[in-house]
């Protein structure tokens, strides 16, 4: 039997990113609030202590900050014909768990996406035509415009002290930055990270073929900083543990850091950790939220959790499997494209390719999560698609985010996998090899998609979710020609070496990390035949629910996901406000 709680005025499913950003708000400004994170609580544990912390096969190797497959995982097939199967090994991304989310263990690369991202079917379609999006592109426009979202941007960026070299202010062309990034108000908060070895012979390489190499956006502090709120960020020390792990300097950017310390101790908050929530329980009419119901996962006693308003900020797979295992909206079904919840599921196409240079010392344990130069010509729409056959694009880097023992080994291609050989090849090249990378669009397909599984279930008896997914032949274009710019590039940087560069194709391998950028299911626009949410996150079901984070995402850019998802949580903060003022539809 459940146990029914008292009420609650504001139910926030979820303690990552998007969570941290709406009670930032809400609670200062005198709302009551409640966090249900099914993970445990990482503040003064041992992952942010010295020596626990550099602990390369808890944290890394064995995912120590991430989801157990023997918890939940999710079943996967390639096409809607196929028998799905469970997932045994979460190693193509990397879900969070615990307070903070993914934003715990991420390596804080943060850009802002390009301004025809917002609007991408008219923006194809002026530029090239309609008849240039294929029929089974189901990409869409987001119902808001990047102005719309410029000023959180800044605020973002301003909270979370991001490093970097603007591009373009109010308009007006920077040399050192991006050229093609969309209009600010203000530079960075922070200058960019150190030049590393690695950035410069890429910086040297992409100059001399035309192009204006830049430093990533990075949330690793290069300064000291302390944030609008009055937070404290330390200085990077470049030790090369940020992906997979918290920061024992303090300087990387996450949700535990700066963002719930805020409100921790305030009487209107309330965080409960190791809260599974298993269903989103609606009113006799199905027209609004009445309550949560959760498990304890340490007793696996069932509570109710009633409340007023509710905002589901959990993982992107997570958001799409409860609204499905709770009714809300109508599934999507490729076969008549209709329906949306799972709709759109898109990804990230990633490649690279390895370099060696005999003569330069290349210090890969000297690394960062976001330190390295990048160029973004061939990004989304920034270059000619005529005649391509395909649309989308990615951006080109040289980054170094660690040297670490277990997973850094980079190898000239036919070493052999183990002895002498194998031995001395690690030997020679570990201090002289560097790679570059491609990290590129993923556009909706009508045939990706979320729904239930119905055959394999998790420990609450509930169905798994079913993934169904894999690289088109867009996708596989596009990354054949940016891996020929990069094979110009390891050309002109004069390497001794160069591997191939590996071509994202049919069928995707989920036993290969590709990134933690999984977007869509519960898409947002302005038409509620085609979206799940409004763009102001609302649902078109069930008006006193909102939805926060990159399952809102009608198809993937180029970039990462983590500034637009923070930009949006900020607008959806002041959002809630207004409807907590007047409930009602937001327009």
């Amino acid at each position: 039997m459940a146990t029914r709680l008292p009420e609650k005025e504001i139910v926030v499913i979820g303690g990552g990113l998007t969570a941290g950003l709406v009670a930032r708000r809400l609670v200062p400004a005198g709302r009551e609030v409640l966090v249900l994170e099914r993970g445990p609580d990482w503040s003064g544990s041992a992952v942010g202590e010295l020596p626990h912390q550099r602990d390369e096969l808890r944290w890394s190797t064995y995912r120590g900050m991430t989801r157990r497959e023997n918890v939940e995982t999710y079943t996967l097939r390639h096409s809607p014909d196929e028998e799905a199967l469970p997932m045994r090994q979460l190693l193509s991304f990397l879900p969070g768990f615990g307070v903070g989310g993914a934003a715990q263990h991420w390596n804080g690369q943060t850009w802002r996406f390009s301004e025809s991202d917002y609007v991408l079917r008219q923006h194809l379609t002026e530029r090239y035509g309609a008849k240039s999006i294929p029929d089974g592109m189901t990409i869409q426009d987001w119902g808001l415009t990047y102005r719309d979202l410029q000023p959180y941007y800044e605020e973002f960026e301003a909270l979370f002290g991001i490093a970097g070299k603007a591009g373009n202010l109010k308009g007006v062309r920077q040399a050192g930055g991006n050229p093609f990034e969309p209009w600010r108000a203000t530079d960075y908060p922070l200058p960019p990270l150190e030049m590393s070895e690695a950035s410069q012979i890429f910086k040297d390489a992409t100059g001399q073929l035309g192009y204006e190499a830049f430093p990533l956006p990075a949330a690793n502090a290069s300064r000291p900083y302390r944030n609008p709120d009055g937070m404290q960020l330390g200085q990077c020390q470049y030790c090369g543990h940020c992906e997979r792990f918290t920061c024992e300097a303090n300087a990387k950017a996450t949700p535990a850091s700066l963002l719930f310390p805020l409100v921790r101790s305030r009487p209107n908050f309330e965080l409960r950790a190791g809260a599974e929530v298993i269903r989103l329980n609606t009113t006799a009419d199905g027209t609004r939220l009445e309550s949560v119901s959760y498990v304890d996962v340490a007793t696996g006693q069932e509570f109710i959790q009633p409340g007023s308003l509710f905002v589901l900020c959990s993982y992107t797979l997570s958001n799409v499997r409860l609204l499905l295992l709770s009714k809300i909206g109508t599934p999507y079904d490729p076969a008549t494209r209709t329906g949306t919840v799972g709709k759109n599921y898109c990804y990230q196409v990633t490649s690279g390719l390895n370099m060696f240079f005999p003569d330069r010392y290349i210090n890969p344990f000297m690394g960062a999560g976001a330190l390295g130069f990048v160029i973004d010509d061939f990004n989304n729409d920034n270059f000619d698609h005529t005649g391509l056959g395909f649309h989308g694009g990615g951006y080109i880097s040289a980054t170094q985010t660690n040297g670490r023992p277990i997973d850094t080994r980079r190898l000239p291609p036919g070493t052999p996998r183990w002895g002498s050989a194998w031995k001395k090849a690690n030997a020679d090249w570990y201090l002289r090899s560097m790679s570059i990378s491609l990290h590129g669009s993923n556009y909706a397909n009508a045939r990706n998609y979320m729904d239930l599984d119905p055959d394999y279930k998790d420990q609450w008896g509930r169905p798994l979710l079913r993934i169904t997914f894999d690289f088109d032949e867009n996708d596989a274009l596009m990354c054949r020609f940016a891996n020929g710019r990069m094979e110009e590039i390891a050309a002109a940087a004069g390497a001794k070496i160069i591997s191939k560069p590996n071509v994202r194709k049919s069928p995707y391998d989920t036993r290969q990390y590709q990134s933690t950028h999984n977007t869509g299911g519960t898409i947002m626009g302005a038409d509620p035949n085609s979206s799940v949410v409004s763009p102001h996150l609302q649902s078109w079901d069930v008006e006193n629910l909102f939805i926060s984070g990159a399952s809102v995402f009608p198809q993937n850019s180029g970039y990462n996901p983590t500034g637009p998802v923070g930009a949006l949580g900020l607008r959806l903060a002041g959002d809630l406000l207004s409807y907590l003022s007047d409930p009602r539809r937001l327009g």
